[in-house]
């Protein structure tokens, strides 16, 4: 695309272009708009000011309901010129204030300072005294106080304020070096100040320091400064402490008239700036934006034309046009802009359009890896196999309910504005609402299968067992021991009683939908929903993995490599289905063929799977008559298989190789060839047999001749065809995940209830009630958060791991590149924690 004028004029919403890079060699510094991008820069700083300015002033930053258009060139100059001026007023006016808060700040220490010390030392005379006789000094110490007057030494003062937690170090940094030369008094201030220099609300102490020579002063002032401390002049007199108290009080007083007014000033500005801030951010950032994207452009020779090379929808051309058209006319420009097609051998972004529905997920998929461009989309599958997985594993109607709710008052609610600024775990659920609303919805199905609600069965239908038929007076007792019935000293001595379903009338039939709610009293209700649901798990793990494979196929129908479904796709099914497919086929003959009458005698699937890898030299019973033969035939099916997925593809790519020393491509629009990869360098020279088109046009054909590394494709194929057939044996298995985590759900959920509403429903009817409603809401506190919140992240991560590891590495590579557009839209339109 080339652009007579700059792209400026597209300042609309539009999400049409994926922009190309197309002058990489050229470094960041040496760019067209280097300048523009630095003013933008320098913009977006100023504005980070003026908003951490107006936050810390705590007025409101307004926002504005529409984006306003990236503003023309004349305007930003204006726009620089007044921000930079409000910008040094700002700096200076908040400078002043700070200085005269400091003054201030300083002053309220000196008055507290010349209170307390007021009552260290009351003198009314200087101590300057005069001694007209002087005894020997041999008899006197040195430090003696008459001594040091006798020698004509003047006493000093230091007095100020130190932080509490240095008074003890100070005090022993003083005696170690003044050597006892000083005195020293604290006294703790009743009130916390606020520091000058850092702004903290501290603990203060008065210290007042005598001593006596110029020498220890000048120490004593050194190690104030190295403590921090606020040394303040100590008067000498009354009369010289109350002059200066009346000047502190005048002072103050002063201040706090001149910093109002100034805190007054300085909020007008940022009130009036604050109005106009939410515009010039949104507009910097779309300049900064343009300017980026202008960058990626390069010049024609006369570099007066700007061409662009921008990915786009084929859909989406005529909105491109109509751009292009709407910002010439929108600028003035006296050169349209226009829009060429043009063929390229780049492998175009993949672009997947969305909506509300599909887009988280298609965000599972892309965490994954973005897929190819014209590569099967798993998305579209995960809509039902990942809600649907998630609720196998969670399979309960009250939990999946309770879900199903949450989810459906955030969809109904998604267009409230608290939602979109919610914290981060609540804008996460917010953006899996929908996959939430299916996961709960699909749990009330598999709950309904279960007969599981809050770990209690639901008897909708009447249960299809009956009882009474297992206690029969009108057999004698030879015939009632044979059978197996009951009698009044069976009833008497036993405390579980076994219901058989051959005995006519004891099973009536199956339930009409899911697991009959007798089992939720039976002794053997897990050992019986075990063997349920693991065969289930298996079942499902093997269609999983087989549909995986089959969609592989349509990959490589797209990408021409039918040679791909002859010797990699069909082995891999034959292989799949040979061992797990007939794996199933034994589960489904097993449920189908044996009856109650008939189980006793029903071989074991395990036990039959086992020994068709062992070859038993007996015969065994079987599932049906000349099972042996075709388990055989099976297993040399899938012998067969592993020598064509191993060799068979790296041969027949040598045989093209050897066919033809350099290939020929025909490329219309696009090519997903690599040059770094020796099959599809050799699939070029395949593509003209297996389409049946030897005509390559003009202008798109490309002689490449390149080294063939034989060793390389075979040492691939081979790693990827050991890691298949162990992955079938490791992902089958995998799968069981499905019978485990619903197993620890539904026990967990037991123990709940039978810990705490059981309990509560066993007191007696003097105190159940009052126990009952605090047992209740314990009950609903640990529902949400451990069955819910805790077993529901697991079973979605196993869910997650179940289509990443287990389906999609199938037939999906995710290699892409996802299509990012141009759009204003991306930009963040919240500046307080971007700007800020």
């Amino acid at each position: 695309m080339t652009a007579a004028q700059p792209l400026c004029n597209l300042t609309k919403n539009h999400r049409i272009g994926y922009f190309k890079r197309l002058n990489q060699n050229v470094s960041s510094f040496q760019r067209k708009f280097v300048g523009e991008v630095k003013r933008c820069e320098e913009l977006e700083r100023i504005l980070a000011y003026l908003v951490q300015e107006i936050n810390r002033a705590d007025i409101p930053l307004p926002e504005g309901e529409t984006s306003p258009p990236a503003p023309p060139l004349k305007q930003v100059l204006e726009m620089q010129e007044q921000l930079q001026k409000l910008e040094v007023e700002l700096r200076e006016v908040t400078k002043n204030k700070e200085k005269l808060r400091k003054n201030l700040l300083e002053l309220i220490e000196y008055t507290h300072m010349l209170r307390v010390t007021k009552t260290f030392v009351k003198r009314n005379v200087e101590f300057e005294p005069t001694y007209e006789e002087f005894p020997p000094l041999e008899n006197d110490s040195l430090l003696d106080y008459s001594c040091m007057q006798r020698l004509g030494a003047k006493l000093g003062f230091v007095s100020g304020l130190i932080n509490q937690g240095k008074v003890e170090a100070f005090e022993k940094m003083l005696w170690r070096v003044c050597k006892g030369y000083t005195i020293v008094t604290y006294a703790e201030l009743d009130e916390p100040l606020e520091d000058p220099e850092t702004g903290e609300v501290i603990k203060w102490y008065v210290f007042l320091i005598s001593f006596w020579g110029e020498q220890i002063g000048h120490k004593v002032k050194k190690i104030c400064d190295c403590y921090h401390c606020h040394v303040y002049p100590y008067p000498n007199t009354a009369e010289e402490r109350k002059e200066i108290q009346e000047g502190l009080n005048t002072r103050i007083q002063d201040l706090y008239t001149v910093l109002h007014k100034t805190e007054d000033y300085l909020r007008q500005v940022l009130c009036k700036a604050a109005e106009s801030v939410y515009s010039h951010v949104i507009q910097v950032k779309k300049m900064k934006a343009i300017y980026h994207m202008l960058n990626m452009c390069s010049f024609d020779v006369t570099n007066k034309c700007l061409i662009a090379e921008v990915w786009c929808p084929e859909a989406d051309l005529h909105e491109l046009r109509r751009a292009l058209e709407e910002g010439s006319r929108e600028s003035g420009a006296t050169i349209p802009s226009f829009m060429n097609t043009i063929p390229t051998k780049e492998t175009p972004p993949t672009l997947i359009r969305t909506n509300k529905f599909t887009e988280g997920f298609q965000n599972i998929v892309d965490a994954y890896g973005v897929g190819s461009y014209r590569e099967v989309n798993p998305a579209l599958f995960t809509i039902i196999t990942f809600p649907f997985l998630f609720a196998v594993m969670f399979g309960d109607f009250g939990h999946g309910f309770v879900m199903f709710l949450f989810a459906l008052l955030l969809v109904l609610n998604e267009n409230h504005p608290r939602l979109n600024q919610s914290q981060e775990i609540m804008r996460m659920f917010f953006n899996g609402r929908y996959i939430l609303l299916l996961m709960g919805l699909f749990s009330v199905y598999t709950g309904l299968i279960y007969n599981d609600c809050f770990s209690k069965s639901v008897n909708l239908f009447g249960s299809g067992w009956s009882v009474s038929a297992m206690y029969s007076s009108s057999h004698t007792p030879a015939e009632q021991k044979k059978m197996g019935l009951w009698n009044d000293s069976v009833v008497r001595h036993n405390r579980v009683l076994q219901l058989d379903p051959s005995i006519p009338g004891v099973f009536q039939g199956p339930y009409p939908l899911g697991i009959d709610p007798i089992w939720n009293l039976a002794t053997n209700r897990l050992t019986f929903l075990n063997s349920f649901k693991m065969k289930m798990s298996v079942i499902l793990g093997i269609i999983h993995m087989t549909f995986g494979v089959i969609l592989g196929i349509f990959n490589h129908l797209h990408f021409r490599k039918k040679f791909n479904i002859y010797l990699v796709s069909v082995p891999e099914l034959l292989f799949m289905l040979c061992i797990f497919g007939y794996l199933i086929f034994m589960i489904v003959y097993k449920w189908l063929v044996y009856s109650a009458e008939t189980s006793r005698v029903a071989p074991s699937i395990l036990i039959e799977f086992i020994n068709m890898f062992l070859f038993p030299a007996s015969e065994t019973n079987g599932l049906y008559s000349g099972q042996g033969h075709v388990q055989r035939l099976l297993l040399a099916v899938t012998a067969l298989s592993v020598p064509v997925l191993f060799l068979g593809k790296p041969l027949f790519l040598l045989w093209l190789h050897n066919g033809r020393s350099c290939f020929g491509v025909s490329r219309s629009g696009y090519t997903l060839v690599r040059k770094d990869s020796e099959e599809e360098v050799s699939l070029l020279g395949s593509q003209d047999i297996e389409e049946g088109n030897n005509q390559i046009e003009d202008g798109y054909r490309e002689m490449m001749c390149e080294e063939f590394n034989f060793g390389e494709i075979l040492m691939t194929q081979v790693i990827h065809s050991i890691e298949y057939c162990l992955g079938c044996i490791s992902n089958t298995a995998s799968y069981l995940r499905l019978w485990a985590l619903s197993l620890a759900h539904a026990q967990l959920s037991d123990v709940l209830w039978t810990m705490l509403v059981r309990v509560g429903l066993r007191v007696d009817t003097t105190y159940g009630v009052l126990l009952l409603l605090p047992v209740i809401a314990l009950f609903a506190v640990l529902t949400i958060f451990i069955l819910l919140i805790m077993e529901g992240l697991s079973a979605f991560l196993h869910a997650i791991r179940l289509h990443w590891v287990e389906f999609q590495n199938k037939f999906y590579v995710g290699a892409g590149t996802k299509f990012v557009p141009f759009s204003f839209r991306l930009l963040s339109s919240k500046f307080s924690d971007d700007v800020a």
